[in-house]
């Protein structure tokens, strides 16, 4: 239970052991990247729910797949103390035979790779994990790894990397800063909760911000009661299918979208329908009988908000993840960095990987469903696990 005596903890162990030392394995460290906004903090410190946070564990290494011209990492080596090395097998070894770091960073996003016929970025965050799994098997020896998003854009390639951590029997956790970050207004699904309906809305990239809003949905639906069995079928619409569905079929979702939407600080006068271009609607049905509806809205908000129907309420309860005025720049990163903070120094992930895997594979068969045009059944996504009792995420 990640709770304020959870917060306090970590920063007890910190300063009574020396601090982990960690590999960074980046696709690019560029200004505003992923490796900037999460490494930056672990090399200079962060302000999770706004209080001061020194750095728990140490970069002592790093590997870039690709350096573009406005690189960072060469001159944060030197500032730092830190090496850039030429392969993930040297980092991860320092240059040396065995594994001699206590913990992995991998950061697989941005940077110039190419994208599928389906719309998906073809991130090597497989072919980079892989490359460090084979340096544990090499060293008969593990440490925490931590993954930045999706496990892959491939559902095959993302059960392969969560198959080789149960394997090895080495820690894993993965994901966004986004269900970590703080909502407002907060809320925190009660445990074993009978959830009739859910309905999330995002905007952005239908790849990389479609994870995103795809993930505020599961990391609030997961609590549920009987706990996470899977997915059962997914499907894309777009366009003016959308509101036909809306409209139709899916009439239970128009006022869960409307309590959702009313959270957002973002969100434009008018009706959606009027203010989107391009609309999409991801439905996601699970194995237990919970349908969902997930609305990207470019052009109508932009950011990520979730409401659900609770068994015996009347009202929705509804969410926006985020701040609605943000005092520093990116908050939820800090919430992010904590986290994984957190699961190094511990060794125990603040949330169970199993939601990242089973996101990661609704994602790749929404993109089949796309490319179809139809209904698309999942029996490979029988993910099961249990969501801890206590979130947590940032209460400030």
């Amino acid at each position: 239970m990640m709770d304020r005596r959870s917060f306090l903890l970590g920063g007890a162990l910190a300063g009574r052991h020396p601090r982990p030392t960690v590999a960074a394995i980046v696709t690019e460290y560029r200004p505003r990247s992923h490796a900037d906004v999460i490494v930056g903090r672990i090399l200079q410190g962060y302000y999770p729910n706004g209080v001061r946070q020194e750095p728990r564990t140490r970069i002592v290494s790093m590997y870039t797949d690709q350096v573009p011209a406005n690189d960072m990492s060469r001159a944060l080596a030197s500032r730092h103390g830190f090496t850039i090395y030429p392969s993930v097998e040297e980092a991860l070894t320092l240059g040396g035979a065995r594994l001699a770091v206590d913990a992995v960073l991998l950061i697989g996003e941005h940077g110039n790779y190419p994208v599928n016929e389906r719309g998906q970025k073809l991130y090597p965050r497989y072919e980079l994990f892989e490359r460090i799994v084979n340096v544990f098997r090499s060293s008969r020896r593990t440490a925490p790894v931590f993954c930045d998003k999706h496990l892959s854009w491939s559902w095959e390639k993302a059960l392969s990397m969560y198959r080789w951590s149960r394997e090895l029997r080495f820690p894993m956790m993965a994901g966004s800063s986004i269900p970590v970050t703080v909502r407002v207004p907060e809320l925190e699904l009660p445990w074993g909760c009978r959830i009739e309906h859910a309905v999330a809305a995002g905007y952005g990239d239908f790849d990389a911000y479609g994870f995103h809003t795809l993930e505020c949905l599961q990391c609030m639906v997961e609590r549920r009661h009987g706990g996470e069995t899977g997915v059962a079928a997914v499907e894309w619409l777009e366009g003016d299918a959308v509101w036909g569905w809306r409209d139709g079929p899916g009439r239970w979702s128009a006022p869960l979208l409307e309590a959702a939407l009313a959270t957002s600080p973002s969100v434009k006068p008018g009706l959606p329908e009027n203010n989107c271009k391009s609309p999409a609607l991801f439905l996601v049905d699970y194995r237990d009988g919970l349908r969902t509806a997930t609305y990207m809205l470019n052009g109508h908000h932009a950011g990520w908000v979730f409401a659900a129907k609770l068994a015996g309420e009347t009202r929705p309860r509804a969410t926006h993840f985020g701040p609605v005025k943000p005092t520093r720049d990116l908050p939820h990163f800090d919430g992010l960095v904590w986290c994984i903070e957190q699961f190094f120094v511990t060794r125990k992930p603040v949330h169970p990987v199993e939601r990242t895997l089973l996101v990661s594979g609704v994602l790749d068969f929404l993109f089949e469903s796309h490319v179809r045009k139809q209904r698309v059944e999942t029996p490979e996504l029988a993910v099961r696990y249990r969501a801890p009792r206590h979130a947590w995420f940032q209460r400030a």
